[in-house]
């Protein structure tokens, strides 16, 4: 027999603390019985548990959406003196991987899963899911800077390129940029200012898909609901 909390844990729905929450709420049934009483047992493949009717098993599958904060990698390797997106999550949610990466300096939206085909088609080149960002660059950025992004540049060998470029605010100390890639190439936006020779101040991801990072704070992070799982999916 398994406490009702750490099965809902187990099944990636929300931490311990959280099904606490949700069962309190009087969210949880067992065998079609509403509960919300702290501390009740189930037998994990005999009694039949449900979330605002939804029924729970041990491997639900879990999409989260991370505003990953600036000095944080996305490796689930442990490595000295740095720290992991997964130290962010509940400890059983220790199985989740990201979906594609942002860089140890970069910030902002990453979903991390535990379903890989959803990993698949959303990192994927060819399924072409926009991502946008929003750069704060040293000095002023001219229009044809921009330009020469959405046409395309070549960097070691390979093309990087932008599908949208706009301008934000530009002065003579700094400028903030909107880009929009579809491919997503190992670090592709820095690279497109360095081959500039435009410094990066700040790179955050504001939006993949029709998914955008909104008021979620640096460090937190939420459970993506069903329609905006679909929605991310829509058109692959």
């Amino acid at each position: 027999m398994v406490r009702l909390q750490k099965i809902l844990a187990q099944a990636g729905l929300a931490s311990r603390r959280a099904s606490e929450r949700i069962i309190a709420a009087g969210r949880v049934t067992v065998n079609g019985q509403v509960v919300t009483e702290m501390g009740v047992k189930v037998e994990p493949g005999r009694d039949k548990v449900a979330v605002d009717g939804r029924a729970v098993g041990r491997k639900s599958k879990l999409y989260i959406a991370l505003h990953k904060p600036r000095g944080y990698i996305c490796s689930r390797a442990p490595e000295e003196d740095r720290n992991r997106i997964g130290d962010l999550l509940p400890k059983e949610w220790s199985g989740l991987f990201s979906v594609g990466r942002l860089d140890y300096q970069s910030e902002g939206l990453i979903f991390l899963t535990n379903d890989g085909d959803f990993c698949l088609k959303l990192s994927h080149p060819r399924y072409r899911i926009p991502k946008t960002y929003v750069a704060t660059i040293e000095g002023r950025v001219q229009p044809e800077t921009l330009k020469r992004f959405t046409h395309g540049i070549v960097s070691a060998g390979e093309k990087l390129q932008a599908d949208r470029a706009r301008l934000i605010s530009a002065n003579n100390t700094s400028s903030t940029v909107e880009l929009e890639l579809t491919e997503g190439k190992n670090r592709e936006v820095r690279r497109l200012f360095e081959a500039e020779n435009l410094s990066v101040r700040r790179l955050r991801r504001v939006q993949i898909g029709p998914i955008k990072l909104g008021e979620l704070p640096a460090g937190k992070w939420r459970a993506l609901t069903e329609p905006e799982i679909k929605s991310l999916l829509h058109n692959i």
